[in-house]
């Protein structure tokens, strides 16, 4: 019987040994035949450019070597192996990712060598791209829901989150200069061109392979089928997981399930936004417990459970919650806490702001775009509505137009452009919440007003990566910011904290001491007997600070020195001071904007859809 030998050049007697192949049956034995002719020697025309002359030399070298051309090619093609096996075994998580974690058999490899078997060669060619390109989209689904996980809790969402690239681009040029921004947005593109590049080129050369070795491929697929078959239907593991794996098209099948799912959230969301009970409430039924009293509402980023509960973070923070409620009650207030479940995690604090404020819950950015795009009522613009407060916004973390201002209800907003500002940005904050807080003082809630105020502040410090992290300095000594120059040149480099886990936590608790410090002392110097402080946060820290399983939960607080304005709360039965009990009321954040509303007079009046 004869056998093909091939030597990746043209076959010369006493060249060297050769590799055996075994012979192709039917019309494969013709196939193969010209594909060993093709590889035996170009065209006298084509070895006279370029190219030919290259592929010439190549031959001959691989002819003068026959054990290291050989070498070479198991070795690429175990490299080709790992790559197409380790791509169907990746996992979505950073914790998941262990060698245990591909001791498995993928279906897809199976599937796939079967499908590159019963192919002819220029079919089988278009197979192996397109299993490639697979195999890169599978990849950066898989490297996105790690770093989604990682930060935000979640996993991607193909038909939501390209809207959030910009906002992390301009993150990363905030925090570590326009340099590392633009050279990570096009390492990300590079990369990915970079794995399609290498998968497709993997995948054409066990597809190659397979099909040179047809016999032993065929009778290897079939042995490997029958062992994952068996694997399943018997339900064994290996490691704590099943040794039958179909991980890689249950990725792809997740993320198209969360697509569709979510383009029919969109619709459906369309309509909840529309209807509400509180829509036509006429202006004189809404509040009136509230009448006559300054009224702020200040999120805090990053303000989450953790916080006041992690072992790492909570010493630092009860200390400075214990020591601010004891202070407060010295300057005559008196407060109530409890926790509400934030509809974000980790950033996007826009989406915990409007949750709060509309009633609604707002866990992506179609949602937000949609409502806020709308006339739905929030929170804010009841006090408008009622024309018997001044609603204004104070948003140091704004540097752009933000048209949402209408929406929210606000006669007023300023930004980080408008409260005077000349000291050092602290990374992604502009400005120090002291300062901030100072300038709202000046500039608004400290002039006369025919009116009462009702406020809307986000404050900013202990927004990631914690480092440089703002002192306090004599509130007298604010000025315009610039006795800030030293304290910033002095803190910790933002790339320091940022790969440094302990330190991003330490650093984290830091940040929120210094936020709940600023914002109390201000209460105390600033406030009156009508000012009504309503403070939580927008949500909790990137998991790597607030750890894996950590709940969305945040800390809400109500103060002031009326009495009666805290009377009106107590059936919700929060805990009394800053820092909320363990066993506190736990409240989704979207049902904040009508508990509240309700628990001070207002009357529903319901809109419909």
């Amino acid at each position: 019987m004869p056998v093909f030998t091939r030597f990746s050049g043209s076959s010369q007697p006493g060249d060297g040994v050769p590799e055996a192949e075994e012979e192709p049956a039917g019309g494969e034995r013709e196939e193969d035949e010209r594909e060993a002719t093709a590889a035996s020697g170009p065209a006298p025309e084509t070895s006279r450019t370029p190219l030919g002359h290259r592929l010439t030399r190549l031959r001959t070298w691989r002819t003068r070597h026959p054990r290291t051309a050989r070498a070479l090619r198991l070795a690429t093609t175990t490299l080709a192996a790992v790559l197409v096996l380790g791509a169907l075994l990746l996992p979505n998580t950073l914790p998941a990712l262990k060698a245990v974690s591909f001791a498995r058999i993928p279906a897809e490899a199976v599937i796939g060598a079967v499908v590159v078997l019963a192919l002819p060669r220029r079919p089988r060619l278009v197979a192996a791209v397109l299993y490639g390109l697979g195999l890169t989209a599978l990849t950066t689904v898989n490297l996105l829901d790690m770093g989604f996980n990682e930060y935000l809790g979640r996993g991607f969402n193909a038909a939501l989150d390209w809207d959030l690239l910009p906002d992390a681009q301009a993150y990363v040029e905030d925090t570590l200069g326009g340099g590392v921004a633009t050279a990570a947005a096009v390492g990300a593109v590079v990369l990915v061109l970079l794995v399609a590049a290498v998968m497709v080129a993997a995948t054409i050369r066990l597809a190659t392979v397979l099909a040179r070795h047809r016999v032993r491929a065929t009778k290897g697929a079939l042995i490997a089928g029958t062992v994952w078959v068996t694997c399943s239907a018997l339900g064994l593991t290996l490691f704590g997981g099943p040794i039958a794996s179909e991980r890689g098209a249950g990725a792809l099948r997740v993320h198209a399930q969360r697509t569709v799912e979510s383009l029919r959230d969109e619709a459906e969301f369309v309509k909840q936004s529309k209807a509400d009970t509180f829509g036509n409430t006429p202006p004189g039924q809404l509040l009136p417990d509230l009448r006559g009293k300054d009224v702020i509402f200040t999120f805090i980023e990053s303000y989450g459970r953790s916080a006041v509960e992690d072992p790492i973070m909570a010493p630092g923070v009860g200390r400075t919650l214990d020591t601010s409620t004891e202070a407060l009650e010295k300057a005559g207030f008196a407060a109530r806490s409890g926790w509400l479940t934030s509809a974000t995690y980790g950033g996007s604090s826009w989406l915990g702001h409007s949750t709060t404020m509309s009633g609604l819950w707002i866990d992506n950015q179609r949602r937000y775009r949609t409502v806020s795009a709308g006339d739905h009522l929030t929170l804010t613009k009841a006090f408008q509505k009622t024309g018997a407060w001044d609603t204004v916004g104070v948003m140091p973390g704004v540097q752009k137009g933000w048209p949402e201002e209408k929406w929210y209800g606000l006669d007023k907003l300023y930004d980080s452009r408008d409260l005077g500002y000349r000291g050092p940005k602290f990374s992604w904050s502009t400005m120090p919440d002291q300062y901030a807080l100072e300038a709202f003082q000046r500039r608004v809630h400290g002039k006369k007003r025919d009116k009462p105020l009702m406020s809307f502040v986000i404050l900013t410090s202990s927004h990631q990566p914690w480092a440089p992290i703002p002192k306090m300095v004599g509130w007298d000594e604010l000025g315009d910011g610039s006795v800030f120059d030293a304290i910033q040149k002095a803190g910790n480099k933002a790339s320091d904290v940022l790969t440094d886990t302990t330190k991003s936590r330490e650093e984290y608790g830091r940040s929120i001491q210094y936020s709940l410090t600023s914002l109390t002392q201000w209460l105390q110097r600033y406030g009156t007997d009508d000012t009504v402080l309503v403070f939580l946060g927008d949500h909790q820290p990137i998991a790597r600070v607030s750890g894996n399983g950590a709940s969305r939960d945040v800390p809400v607080s109500i103060v002031a020195k009326d009495p009666k304005v805290l009377d009106k709360v107590a059936g919700w039965n929060w805990t009394e001071g800053l820092k909320p009990g363990r066993d506190a009321p736990v409240w989704k954040m979207d049902a904040f904007r009508d508990r509240f509303l309700k628990a001070f007079g207002s009357t529903p009046h319901p809109s419909k859809g």
